[in-house]
């Protein structure tokens, strides 16, 4: 029996269900920000969004833990991914700010939408033909994407900031986020940290004051994070031109 035939047996018995579950739980999460969206509910969409975050943070960790990887699982993560993380932040911000702008507004939720779409395509292909650098990624990862976006929105909510330069701001920064997330940038993955070894105790004190800091105050410290990671990608590109 070849390699083929084995996963074609394996799928015909069933997928399984813990991974698959997570994955669920950051679809529904990422619907749920849509429909909170619609009712104005902007606050709870981003939450919402941030939820999707940790779940699906959470099923791939899972399945490898567990051994319950597919193929099955790859492709329900990514079409999670696309609603959670590219119709559900786009559809936010639209229904907030750009909806002002009418038929520019909604192009640029599309494009946003359509660089997520990008971007999850090519990372699946790279995966397929090459083994990429694990230490970083090819453009911004649509999940801090739109936690960045999620961020914004809550933020703008806690100050209630109005007006038509607060959605020009908002429409300029998703523009500027969709591209990146095609952009040829790197950006840090974290994949080469050794998370079973041992590290210095500043290292757990730092992670613990972070958890603190989140718990605290969450929507000031996620955009910080989430600000300085969308940063960090351009501001690496322009040291490597300058040391070039």
């Amino acid at each position: 029996m070849n390699e083929k035939d084995d996963r074609e047996r394996r799928f015909a018995k069933g997928i399984y269900l813990l991974p698959n579950l997570f994955t669920t739980s950051g679809l529904f999460a990422g619907f749920y920000a849509i429909v909170a969206a619609m009712k104005g509910m902007f606050s709870v969409a981003a939450v919402a969004i941030f939820i999707a975050m940790v779940a699906d943070s959470l099923d791939g960790r899972i399945a490898r833990l567990t051994h319950t990887q597919s193929a099955f699982g790859v492709e329900y993560d990514s079409i999670s991914d696309m609603v959670a993380f590219g119709v559900a932040p786009a559809l936010v911000v639209y229904s907030l700010a750009l909806h002002s702008f009418g038929k520019i507004g909604w192009l640029i939720a599309f494009f946003y939408v359509a660089s997520t779409g990008l971007r999850l395509a090519r990372f699946n292909a790279l995966l397929q033909k090459i083994e990429p650098d694990k230490r970083y990624f090819k453009g911004l990862p649509c999940t801090p994407a739109a936690g960045f976006v999620a961020a914004m929105v809550w933020m703008q909510q806690i100050y209630q900031l109005q007006g038509w330069y607060v959605n020009i701001l908002m429409g300029v920064l998703t523009v500027i986020v969709a591209a990146l997330m095609v952009s040829n940038i790197h950006y840090r993955s974290f994949k080469d940290i050794n998370w079973r070894g041992s590290v210095p105790f500043l290292h757990i004190l730092i992670l613990v004051l972070l958890f603190v800091a989140i718990a605290l105050d969450p929507p000031h410290v996620l955009f910080i994070i989430f600000g300085l990671y969308f940063l960090s990608g351009p501001f690496g590109a322009l040291l490597r031109i300058r040391k070039k």
